[in-house]
């Protein structure tokens, strides 16, 4: 095995991702009914975690070579590399993973939505050639829709899945659901479509020009409310992820939340990817730091806000590179 496999950092970021996945898995199965494919995946994590214990994490099933540490990081349970692909072949995939990111990035909303209550500005930046993560506005005549996601995994699976997800959400938002009804489809049509190893954290929530907003978030990143006079707080998941609430009781469905912004106040949804985004001493940015940049730019317009965070995100690196897909969405009531 290489170097870098055996590093202890690699092998810390790898044994954290498991872990993680681990608790994730756990706590869906004590909610279900029906948990058979949740445990199989469970025992592949498991797998995962004995292997790299045992000292033979990393290593191809088909050839022994090393799988790439990439590829290992976008998907930790990964048995096998590109071992029997030629160069041709190799050169095929490239190209199709530059078209794969054309389409991927059309399912994008414009930049800069406004409506007369509005105003929206969001960065989605992939790790890879394409994105596991989610990024939506859909506006109709009195509310706007706004979503952020994030597919387990990385890679051309979860940008699958992410389109998936896109026809599915923008289907139910069309109808003008409420954002409680949509996650609650959209998380049956998860769990019957695609595999039990894949899952989406997500928030959706409706704006109306009121500044009354409705929010769900089944598993994702705290969205944090920006005040233009108080400090900023953190709103917490209400529910499972997608695709792991199916035959839930009816306490572990989703919940709603309403809040009312002012004007002048925002609303930050974003993913892992920018608060456990590490530096070279393998701190992570977090949310505290995230809240205090927003704090010290609540008076900007969302374009600006997004722009500070993202350079003192850069700072903050000091030179890594990031590890994970990374989606930032301000939604600011107009002023």
């Amino acid at each position: 095995m290489s170097s870098a496999l055996h590093a202890p950092a690699f092998q810390t970021k790898v044994r954290n991702q498991l872990v993680n996945r681990r608790a994730r898995l756990e706590s869906a199965i004590a909610e279900l009914d029906r948990p058979q494919e949740l445990l199989r995946l469970l025992t592949e994590v498991d797998s995962a975690l004995s292997r790299l214990d045992g000292g033979t994490y990393g290593l191809c099933a088909v050839c022994e070579t090393d799988i790439d540490e990439q590829d290992l990081l976008a998907n930790p349970m990964a048995r096998y590399c590109l071992c029997q692909m030629t160069r041709e072949r190799q050169s095929a995939l490239e190209r199709d993973l530059d078209l794969a990111w054309h389409v991927q990035s059309a399912l994008l909303p414009p930049p800069g939505l406004a409506n007369s209550a509005w105003q929206t500005y969001y960065r989605y930046l992939p790790h890879g050639a394409v994105s596991g993560d989610y990024c939506d506005l859909i506006p109709s005549e009195d509310n706007l829709y706004f979503m952020v996601g994030d597919v387990s995994g990385k890679g051309v699976a979860a940008s699958l899945l992410m389109a998936h997800l896109n026809a599915a959400l923008r289907a139910l938002a069309g109808t003008g659901l409420p954002p409680l009804e949509v996650m609650q489809r959209a998380d049956r049509l998860l769990a019957e479509s695609s595999l039990a190893s894949h899952y989406a954290t997500m928030v959706c929530g409706r704006a109306s020009t009121s500044g009354e907003i409705e929010i769900v978030n089944a598993g994702h990143c705290p969205p944090i409310l920006v005040r233009s006079g108080d400090l900023s707080e953190p709103l917490q998941a209400t529910g499972l992820p997608l695709g792991l609430g199916i035959g839930a009781p009816p306490a572990a469905q989703y919940c709603t939340e309403r809040i009312h912004l002012d004007r002048g106040d925002a609303l930050v949804l974003y993913s892992d990817g920018l608060t456990e985004a590490a530096n070279p001493d393998e701190q992570d940015y977090g949310a505290e730091r995230l809240r205090s940049v927003l704090e010290r730019g609540k008076e900007r317009a969302p374009k600006e806000m997004v722009a500070q965070c993202l350079a003192d995100l850069s700072g903050f690196l000091g030179g890594a590179e990031r590890a994970d897909d990374l989606t930032i969405l301000i939604l600011k009531r107009a002023e």
